[in-house]
C-alpha cells in the first residue's frame, strides 16, 4: 500500500514553473508520509504532476513509483495505491501479447494492461487499489478505484484543474485548496457521523472516486464512468451447490491475498471470521513450512470490568486460544490500557480526517502501530457480516419496517447535547433522505421478488456500514504503514452472495448459517458455534471518567472549538448521570462513553482541520 497524490491541468505548463510545482507536490506527499515510508516519487510533466509515497510490499528492489513507459512515441506514467492480486496470470497475458516488462511490481502490470487494453483492462484487474495514470497520448488523467472501495482517492475540480489524493488533508496541503465546510457538510457529519455519503468528502468542492467507478479528465471536461456494480438475479443454486461455491471463492481469495515478497499475519479475534481467514492461511503456509503469524486485540483489565451484554456476549480471548492451539500460529495477545486509549482519540481523528468511531477507532490505531513493528500485512476477516448478513439488524429488517438506518435508527443521541441552534438542523431529515435513496438505488430482480427485501438491508449494508469500515481500517493501519486486506470483500464473493436469499445465509436459523456450513470441517466445535461478539471495547471505569473531565475542561475554555458544537448545561446535566453502555449509538457502539469520546474527536477535528464555515 502506498499513498497517491497529484493535480492536472490540460491547459497550464507546469514546467515552467517546476521547482514551484515540485515544492507543492512534496507538501502533499509529506502529509502522506505515513502511508508509505520506504521511498518517494514524483512525476512532472508539461499538463500533470503525480506524487508517491511507497510501502514497499511487492518488487522490494525495482517497484520505484510514480513509473512511466513510452509506448507509440508516447508517455503513459502510472501512480499507485493497492495491491493487485491476479497480477500473475495477467502479467502472463500482456507477455503473449509480445509486451515486455523492466520491473516485478503489479503497478506496471496495470499500467501496461491499460496500454493493452485503454479502459477496458480496469474490468480484468481483481484486487484493492486506487491509482492514477496520464496518458500523454490521449492528453488525458485518469483515477481508478476498486469495485468496493477498500482504497481511497479524494479529488477536487476547480478552475480547470483535477487535484487528487489518497487523503483529504493531502488536498488541503495544496495552496489552491481549502477546508470550507457549509450547513450541509455539517449537517451529514452530525446525522451520519462516523460516516459519510459514498463518494462525498463533507467539505465543499471535495469528493471521493466512487467504488467500482474511473474519472477521466481530459481537454472536454471530468467524466465519471462506472464499470462494476452490482446485479440482481434469480439464484438458482441448490444449497449444496451453494455451500460448495462460498467455500471455493473464499478460499480463492485468501490464497491471492497470500501474495507477497514480505512476511504474512491475520488478524485473529476467535470469532468465525477472522478464524476461517487464520484457518486459510495457516494451511497454505504450512505447506511452505511457513508459520502464520497472528494477532489478538484486548483492553487491560477486560477480564475484570467486563460486563456482559446481548452486544458483547463473550471476550474473545478463550476462543483465540482455541484457534491457536489447532493451528499452531505465532501469536502475539496485544492490549491497550485506558490511557493509551485515550492518547490515540486525536491521533485516530487526524489519521481519518473526520471525528470517527471513538475508542474503536483510537485502539485499532494503537494496536495498528504495534502490529507494524513486525510487518507489513496482515489478512483481516473484516466485511463478513456485511455480506453474510451477521448483524443483528438483518434478522429485524425481515420483518420490521423502517424509515432510517436500522444501526442508529434512533436519533435522539446525537442531539442530546448539540447546542439550540444546531439543535435545530434537519439531522432525521438528512438521514432519512440518504437512507431511502440508497435503498431506491439498490438492484432489485423482478423474477425474484420475494428476495428483494434481503438485497435490499445487503446493499444498504455495503454501500454504508461496510464502507466505513473499511476506511476505518485503511487510514488506522496505513497511519503506521500496515497494509490490511480484506478477502471478503473480494468482488467476487461479494456478486454471488448479493442475490442469495436470507434462508440460506442464515441456514437453519443460524447466525451466518451458510458461512459457518462451508467451513464446517476447518474449524474447532467452539469457533464454529460461537454467538457474533464485536471488537472489544474497554469497561474499565477510569476511561469514562476521563472522558467526563476532558469533555468538562474543553466545554469551560470557550476558545475550544467544540463550544460553537455543544450546549455547556446540557453536557453538565448528561455529566451528572451513568453512561449508557446498552443503548446504541452507531451500529453496536454504546451512546454513552462512545458520544463523549466523538466530541472530544470533533474538538480536535476542527482545530486542526481550522475549516472555514460558510
Amino acid at each position: 500500500m502506498c499513498g497517491i497524490a497529484g493535480f492536472a491541468n490540460l491547459n497550464d505548463n507546469f514546467q515552467n514553473r517546476e521547482i514551484q510545482y515540485r515544492n507543492i507536490i512534496d507538501k502533499m506527499k509529506d502529509s502522506l508520509g505515513h502511508r508509505g515510508p520506504d521511498d518517494r516519487g514524483t512525476y512532472l510533466g508539461k499538463h500533470a504532476v503525480l506524487g508517491h509515497t511507497r510501502l514497499s510490499i511487492i518488487d522490494l528492489l525495482t517497484g520505484h513509483l510514480p513509473l512511466t513507459r513510452m509506448f507509440r512515441g508516447a508517455k503513459f506514467t502510472i501512480t499507485y495505491n493497492g495491491e493487485l492480486y491476479n497480477m500473475k496470470p495477467l502479467k502472463n497475458e500482456l507477455i503473449k501479447l509480445g509486451y515486455d516488462f523492466i520491473t516485478s511490481s503489479d503497478a506496471e502490470v496495470a499500467l501496461i494492461a491499460y496500454i493493452a487494453y485503454k479502459e477496458e483492462f480496469i474490468t480484468k484487474l481483481n484486487g484493492i487499489f486506487a491509482f492514477a495514470i496520464y496518458d500523454e497520448e490521449k492528453e488525458s488523467l485518469l483515477l481508478f478505484r476498486d469495485q468496493l472501495g477498500v482504497k481511497p482517492c479524494f479529488y477536487v475540480y476547480q478552475n480547470d484543474t483535477l487535484y487528487f489524493a489518497s487523503e483529504i488533508k493531502a488536498l488541503f496541503a495544496h495552496p489552491d485548496i481549502h477546508p470550507v465546510l457549509d450547513s450541509k457538510g455539517l449537517t451529514k457529519l452530525l446525522a451520519l457521523g462516523p460516516a459519510r455519503p459514498c463518494g462525498d468528502g463533507i467539505f465543499q468542492n471535495v469528493l471521493e472516486v466512487l467504488p467500482g467507478h474511473y474519472l477521466e479528465f481530459n481537454k472536454n471536461g471530468l467524466f465519471d464512468h462506472c464499470y462494476w456494480t452490482l446485479k440482481a438475479r434469480h439464484h438458482k443454486d441448490s444449497y449444496k451447490e451453494t455451500v460448495e461455491k462460498v467455500r471455493f471463492l473464499l478460499e480463492d481469495a485468501v490464497k491471492l491475498q497470500l501474495l507477497s515478497d514480505v512476511p504474512i499475519s491475520t488478524f485473529l479475534s476467535g470469532g468465525i471470521d477472522s478464524s476461517i481467514v487464520t484457518a486459510i492461511a495457516a494451511r497454505e503456509l504450512k505447506k511452505e513450512s511457513t508459520p502464520l503469524s497472528t494477532y489478538s486485540f484486548d483492553f487491560t483489565d477486560n477480564q475484570k470490568y467486563y460486563q456482559q451484554n446481548s452486544f458483547q456476549p463473550s471476550l474473545d480471548r478463550p476462543f483465540v486460544d482455541i484457534m491457536v492451539n489447532e493451528y499452531h500460529t505465532n501469536h502475539t495477545y496485544l492490549e491497550c490500557d485506558y490511557t493509551s486509549l485515550f492518547d490515540h482519540l486525536v491521533p485516530a481523528t487526524l489519521a481519518r480526517d473526520f471525528p470517527c468511531m471513538a475508542d474503536v477507532e483510537a485502539s485499532l490505531l494503537y494496536f495498528c502501530k504495534l502490529v507494524s513493528k513486525n510487518h507489513k500485512v496482515t489478512l483481516t476477516g473484516e466485511c463478513a457480516d456485511e455480506i453474510f448478513g451477521g448483524y443483528p439488524w438483518f434478522l429485524r429488517y425481515q420483518t420490521e419496517e423502517f424509515d432510517n438506518f436500522p444501526w442508529s435508527n434512533d436519533m435522539s443521541s446525537r442531539t442530546l447535547l448539540l447546542n439550540n441552534d444546531l439543535a435545530q438542523l434537519p439531522l432525521l431529515e438528512c438521514s432519512k433522505e440518504h437512507y431511502l435513496n440508497t435503498l431506491w438505488e439498490a438492484p432489485i430482480c423482478e423474477e425474484d421478488t420475494e428476495n428483494n427485501k434481503i438485497r435490499q438491508i445487503s446493499y444498504l449494508n455495503m454501500r454504508w456500514f461496510m464502507i466505513t469500515l473499511l476506511e476505518r481500517m485503511d487510514r488506522t493501519s496505513m497511519n503506521s504503514g500496515l497494509e490490511a486486506r480484506v478477502p471478503f470483500a473480494d468482488y467476487r464473493i461479494v456478486e454471488y452472495l448479493y442475490n442469495i436469499p436470507w434462508e440460506m445465509k442464515a441456514h437453519n436459523g443460524k447466525e451466518k448459517g451458510l458461512l459457518r456450513d462451508a467451513f464446517s470441517d476447518l474449524l474447532p466445535e467452539q469457533i464454529l458455534n460461537r454467538k457474533k461478539s464485536p471488537y472489544p471495547k474497554t469497561y474499565h471505569p477510569a476511561y469514562e471518567m476521563r472522558l467526563k473531565e476532558e469533555l468538562l475542561n474543553l466545554i469551560k475554555d470557550s476558545s475550544q472549538p467544540i463550544n460553537q458544537i455543544l450546549d455547556r448545561k446540557k453536557v453538565l446535566k448528561v455529566m451528572g448521570t451513568d453512561l449508557d453502555y446498552c443503548h446504541p449509538w452507531y451500529g453496536q457502539l454504546m451512546a454513552g462513553p462512545q458520544l463523549l469520546a466523538y466530541y472530544i474527536q470533533m474538538n480536535a477535528w476542527l482545530k486542526a482541520i481550522d475549516p472555514t464555515f460558510v
